[in-house]
Formats: structure tokens, C-alpha cells, sequence
């Protein structure tokens, strides 16, 4: 770290000092000051009380992105950071609105529930989806827009079972799987398509121990055609563990995963312009070949378990194997493609005081965040943590540009809530590869590339520059107008360090710039 990267990650750390008077981290965004089921959820109920059982209602969000230096154009992420966008006509800025309407109907009676939920995705004016030069109309990051404008099913399942009066249920159909932190399995409900699954999940819960164990297969996003998975392609299953009484202070959690992805029909089809993913959202991109298992430990602390102190630790490990192909693969070499043996690892270690007397609640905040890189992508052996289902956008900055793959994160962050209805959150990062022996990977695991090893035109495998990626500065705060109505903002920086300035330096490089406004609804 040089002395400019020195300076500035001393001044993040001193703001985030200085507001930790007044500010908690992490970051959750504000809620009603009290709960709120939504006007048609309150009309029903107040004329008639035997409509409690029902749940209707819409979820409505609308939000405005502007970036610019890392703006997920067309060009794919491979244009981060380039003075000059992709080269050609087009630049690495984005401005666009992206809606997202979400209509549901439910009921909870003592033996069952259900709930069908649909969503409705449109995007406006987002270069993602940009054709305006013929030349790159099969460029890999084309059509990959937050968009899956018809109305489709998001979820769609029946539920049997009632844990207070037995310990085993039932959830079968289309639903969200969320477990921890989201760090490897969550709902991705930042993004405007979320994500699913078509599943059936058994679930024992008692007193002493629970286990939700589940097998299906992810859904795929594809605008204009009917949302489906491809379970025969593309499964997954897992075991989900809790201890309850293991510890009076500490949370004890433990899990298993397994992919396991081969190569059929339904994920190696291509369109008339020979692009594999045309109208499949990212990161829903199709995945390469793979038998992958993730074992993981995690603990933390109970609320006020050590008084004003918490923690959190979790451990991950993977092993199996994958194959090499990216996301711009065809069918040809999607079929084969080699198997890399696969060795992985990832920990998180984060620890935080919280000022309970005061009425604002602050905390302050400090998490570490690895997941391994390869030592020598030659050797047929991948050290490279896979990000596999995860909720990024929680962990490793709001400008999403990394993901638990190849990466030392130290994230510092300061939070409170000046009101029951505010929510308020500075945060800073220092970024660094974990090896340089590999890639530096996007939000979506992707990695980026283009460039010739230790030339500086383009990002590569350069074990002769840097490790250190650069710091993010983030400012995000919520509030609630109205029990039905809750207005989201974030201002973020990106100071660039010395590996991408390597990479970049003989095409000029600068900083990017990130900022959205988010309203949502609830009906």
C-alpha cells in the first residue's frame, strides 16, 4: 500500500471514528415504527376478521442508478475502471431506472399455508442491454439487464406442518432459500429479478436441534419466455443445521451444499446470434460443468449475550470439482471443457460494540472477509472459492464489483438509527487479491480479462503487479415516510489501487462512482 492509499484509508478510518458518536453497523435498513400489512391486507381484515388468515397485497419498488468508471454496460465488466469505457463507442457510465412490481396472495391456517407470488421486472434506458454498435452485438454482456418484463411466478409453494405442535414440515413448489448471512445462499432481493428456487425442503425443529434439508434446482430468469428451472442440468441440495441449547451465549449453526451441473440441452442452447445467454439475466448466467460441495461452521453471538460486544465467525470449505469455462462459452467447449480438482476456503471474522445506553443505538463495526484464489490455475487443481448463491451486495461494498472469490476484505462500518424510522450507515473498504497467480473476479464470479499478463491493456493474471485492488467509501441511509413507504440512498466511491492502475496504464484509468435513489411500496 503505498502512501496515497495509506492517506486515504487513514481518513476513512478517521470519519468512521468520528461518526461512530452517532452511528451502527451493519447496515439494515429502516422499518415502520410499527408493523404494517398493507392497505389491502387492512381493509380485508378490519371488514371482516375471519380474512386474518389471508395475505394480499403488492410490493412495488422503483429505483434510479447512475454509474459512471464501473457502469455494467454492454462491454461486461472487462471495461471497469478504463479511461475510455470499452474503446469503442460506448463507456463504463449507466443511468437507468429499473421497476420491479410484486403481487402476492397467501394463507396460514394451523396445518398449512401457502403462498403464490408473482413479479414484474422492466429496466429503462440501462446500456446493459445496448445494441447500438452491429460489431459487438454478441458481446457476452449484452441482454444481461435486470429485465424479466412479463409477469411471472417468483414463488409458488404449499407448506405443511406447525412447529408448535410438531417438529417436522414440509415446503414443497417454488420458493426463496435464505440461511446465515446470505454469504452463499440467500434470496438476492437487492437485485430487481431476486432469485428462487423449485424445491421441496423437509424441515425438524425441536428444542434441542433442527435440520432443513432441500434439493431442486435454481430458476432461471428468462424474459418473454416462462421462468423455469433445470433441475435435471443444474441441482442442488443441502442441509441446514441449528443447535439451540448448545451454548446460552452463541448461536451455532453448521451446513453441507452440493451442485452438481452437467452438460444437457437446457443450458448449453444458444440464440440465432450465437450468444449463449441472450435474456438471461445476470448472475443468472448458465454455469460450467461441476460437482461442488461447501461445508461450513458458523457461530455468533446471541443479543446482549456479552453486553454491549458481538461476533461472528464462519468457516467454509469446498471440494469436488469444475470445470474451467466462462460465461462467453458455447456449446462446443461448454461439452469439453476440463475438470479442475477443487480446494477451497473462505472465513469471515467480524466483531462490533454497540453503545446500548444511547438512544440512537450506535455501533461500530470491523469484518474481515477472505475466500481463496489459485496458487496455479495449470496444476489441474482450483484453489478459487466459488460465490455459489450469496446475497453480495450486503458484504463486499454497494458498488458490487467483487465477490467472495480471490479476495482479502476489510470492511469498517458505523451505523445508528436517529429515529425508529431512519436508518444511517458509513462504511469503508480495503480490498486486495488474495493470490496473484489469479483473477480478479466480478460480482457474478465472473473474472475479468481481456488483457495480456503484465502488459497493462486490459485486466489479466499478472503475478507481477500489485495485489492491492483499492479502498470503497459508502454512505447509505433509509427512512420511513409512511407505514407504507420507505425512501433509500447511497452516494459510494471508488478509489483505485495500484493493481488496477497496473492493468490499465497504457489505456488511462480513473476512479468510479456510484449512487442510486430506491423508493418502495407497500399495498
Amino acid at each position: 500500500m503505498n502512501h496515497n492509499h495509506i492517506f486515504r484509508f487513514v481518513s476513512v478510518l478517521l470519519a468512521l471514528f468520528t461518526a461512530a458518536a452517532c452511528l451502527r453497523a451493519q447496515y439494515t435498513p429502516s422499518v415502520p415504527a410499527a408493523p404494517f400489512p398493507g392497505y389491502i391486507n387492512n381493509y380485508l381484515r378490519n371488514s371482516n376478521p375471519y380474512l386474518n388468515a389471508w395475505d394480499i397485497g403488492v410490493n412495488a419498488r422503483g429505483r434510479f442508478e447512475d454509474k459512471d468508471g464501473a457502469g455494467f454496460d454492454y462491454s461486461g465488466s472487462n471495461a471497469d475502471f478504463r479511461q475510455n469505457g470499452n474503446g469503442l463507442t460506448n463507456n463504463n457510465n449507466n443511468k437507468y431506472y429499473l421497476t420491479r412490481i410484486m403481487p402476492r396472495v397467501g394463507y396460514t391456517a394451523k396445518w398449512f399455508n401457502f403462498l403464490v407470488e408473482g413479479r414484474n421486472s422492466a429496466s429503462y434506458g440501462d446500456n446493459r442491454g445496448a445494441l447500438n454498435v452491429p460489431a459487438d452485438s454478441t458481446k457476452p454482456g449484452r441482454a444481461l439487464t435486470e429485465k424479466d418484463s412479463d409477469l411471472n411466478v417468483h414463488q409458488a409453494y404449499l407448506m405443511i406442518g406447525n412447529h408448535k405442535e410438531f417438529p417436522l414440515s414440509l415446503k414443497i413448489g417454488r420458493q426463496e432459500l435464505v440461511y446465515g448471512d446470505q454469504r452463499l445462499l440467500g434470496h438476492f432481493r437487492w437485485n430487481n429479478n431476486a432469485r428462487t428456487f423449485d424445491a421441496a425442503k423437509i424441515r425438524w425443529q425441536n428444542k434441542f436441534f433442527g435440520v432443513d434439508v432441500f434439493s431442486g434446482g435454481l430458476v432461471y430468469n428468462d424474459d418473454h419466455n416462462f421462468n423455469r428451472s433445470h433441475i435435471n442440468d443444474d441441482h442442488f441440495s443441502g442441509a441446514y443445521f441449528n443447535f439451540p441449547t448448545i451454548s446460552h451465549n452463541n448461536i451455532t449453526e453448521a451446513y453441507f451444499y452440493s451442485r452438481n451441473v452437467t452438460v444437457g440441452s437446457a443450458l448449453v442452447n444458444v440464440d440465432s446470434n450465437k450468444n449463449p445467454y441472450a435474456g438471461v439475466a445476470a448472475p443468472f448466467r448458465n454455469p460450467p460443468k461441476q460437482d461442488l460441495y461447501t461445508a461450513g461452521l458458523r457461530f455468533k453471538s446471541k443479543p446482549l449475550a456479552y453486553g454491549p460486544w458481538d461476533y461472528c465467525m464462519e468457516l467454509m470449505h469446498q471440494f469436488g470439482d469444475l470445470a474451467t469455462t466462462g460465461p462467453t462459452a458455447l456449446s462446443a467447449a461448454v461439452a469439453s471443457a476440463p475438470r479442475l480438482r477443487e480446494r477451497a476456503y473462505a472465513a469471515i471474522i467480524q466483531g462490533g460494540y454497540t453503545w446500548t445506553e444511547s438512544a440512537w443505538q450506535p455501533r461500530l463495526g470491523l469484518v474481515y472477509s477472505y475466500g481463496s484464489g489459485s496458487k496455479n490455475q495449470k496444476s489441474g487443481t482450483s484453489q478459487t472459492f466459488q460465490n455459489m448463491f450469496a446475497t453480495t451486495h450486503l458484504h463486499y461494498g454497494y458498488m458490487d464489483l467483487n465477490s467472495l472469490q480471490n479476495i482479502d476484505d476489510i470492511r469498517m462500518a458505523a451505523t445508528c438509527k436517529p429515529t425508529t424510522t431512519t436508518s444511517v450507515a458509513l462504511e469503508g473498504h480495503v480490498q486486495y487479491l488474495d493470490r496473484k497467480s489469479d483473477s480478479w473476479y466480478n460480482v457474478a464470479g465472473v473474472a475479468r480479462s481481456g488483457g495480456t499478463p503484465n502488459a497493462g491493456n486490459g485486466y489479466a493474471i499478472s503475478p507481477g503487479y500489485s495485489r492491492n485492488l483499492g479502498e470503497e467509501v459508502d454512505f447509505v441511509a433509509s427512512w420511513n415516510f409512511l407505514p407504507s413507504a420507505q425512501i433509500e440512498f447511497d452516494v459510494s466511491h471508488y478509489y483505485r489501487g495500484n493493481y488496477i492502475k497496473q492493468s490499465l496504464r497504457t489505456l488511462g484509468s480513473k476512479d468510479a462512482s456510484y449512487c442510486y435513489v430506491q423508493l418502495t411500496l407497500t399495498l
